[in-house]
Formats: structure tokens, C-alpha cells, sequence
């Protein structure tokens, strides 16, 4: 297990996935206040919400060294979401789990950033800090985020509707997708 406080910056061929800047707080509220990236979650964020996402991120690398990166482009130092660890906040039936994620600005979608900074994030899932196993999930309407979880060796376990969500919300069903560290080992 990587220690605590320890907050690693992991390079790809594109990406920096580094900690959070100052400078990252305006953008990232941007990006959490865009209809079209926030599509397949329940509503905008505020920017404190926004700001407050960061801030766990920031304190769960502290607790258990892994969170949530900022990712940048490396050949532009732009800024262009995040991508990493998290622990979920609600109760189901397959929790607790560590959860793979990520969100991206509209402007760098389709470029493959997404898929490169989440096999990074699974490399050090399954490297430093030593899980077994990751989960990922989002709305059966999210198919972008699904074919990043299949490109990066996650399988569908199940669908399920979301703790959160009233029923009949048009988000509520989820899919839910694992990967075991046997599973990722098999696939270097």
C-alpha cells in the first residue's frame, strides 16, 4: 500500500496525471457546469460542489494514497479533467469498492485521453496501491463510458438502479463493470 500523503504523478505518451492546482478549480467547475458533459449524471454542479470534489480527491490520496487526478495534456499543460480512484458515497449491494473513473472537457473528447489515463490508473491500482479489484459504473445510457470500461479490460457483472436516483429518473438503471487484478495481470 502507498503511503499516506504520498500523491504519485503518473506519466503516459499524452497525459500527466498529476495533483490538483490551484489554477485547475475554474476549468474543472466549467466542465461540471457543461450540459453536455454533465449528460448522464442528474444535474450541473455548483462550482462548490465542483470545488468540493477536488477537495475529497485531495483527502483521499491522504487516507489511503489514490484519489482522483487532475490529467493534463503534456504537450500543452492543458488542463482537461480527471481521471483516477474513488471510494463511492451511497450503499449497494456491491460496495464497498474502490471505483474507476473519470471526466473529461467536451473539447478533449474523441481523442482517446480518456482510455489512455484509466490503464494508467489501473496500473497503479493494481501496482503501489495494491487492490484487487476495481469496479466502474455509470447510466446504461452512458455507451462513451462503457466502451472505455470494455477497451480497458472491465467486463459487465450486472445492471443495477442507482441508490440515489428516484425511481423512474432517467439516469436510475445502471451498469456496473469489474476488473479483477487477475484479470489485468492476464491481459500485460
Amino acid at each position: 500500500m502507498t503511503a499516506p500523503n504520498h500523491r504519485p504523478e503518473l506519466i503516459t505518451d499524452r497525459l500527466l496525471l498529476r495533483q490538483w492546482k490551484d489554477s485547475d478549480y475554474e476549468p474543472f467547475a466549467a466542465m461540471n457546469a457543461d450540459p453536455v458533459v454533465m449528460e448522464h449524471f442528474p444535474a450541473l454542479s455548483t462550482r462548490a460542489e465542483s470545488d468540493a470534489v477536488i477537495e475529497r480527491a485531495e483527502a483521499l490520496f491522504a487516507e489511503r494514497g489514490f484519489g482522483l487526478w487532475a490529467v493534463e495534456v503534456k504537450e500543452t499543460g492543458q488542463f482537461i479533467g480527471f481521471t483516477g480512484l474513488a471510494v463511492p458515497r451511497f450503499e449497494a449491494h456491491f460496495l464497498p469498492a474502490v471505483e474507476i473513473g473519470w471526466r473529461l472537457a467536451k473539447d478533449a473528447w474523441g481523442n482517446g485521453y480518456a482510455t489512455e489515463a484509466a490503464r494508467a490508473s489501473l496500473a497503479y491500482a493494481f501496482g503501489p496501491a495494491g487492490l484487487e479489484e476495481l469496479v466502474s459504473f455509470t447510466a446504461t445510457t452512458n455507451k462513451p463510458s462503457q466502451r472505455v470500461m470494455e477497451r480497458i479490460g472491465m467486463t459487465h457483472a450486472e445492471d443495477f438502479d442507482h441508490p440515489r436516483l428516484p425511481a423512474g429518473h432517467r439516469l436510475q438503471r445502471h451498469v456496473l463493470y469489474r476488473i479483477s487484478r487477475a484479470q489485468w495481470e492476464s491481459s500485460q
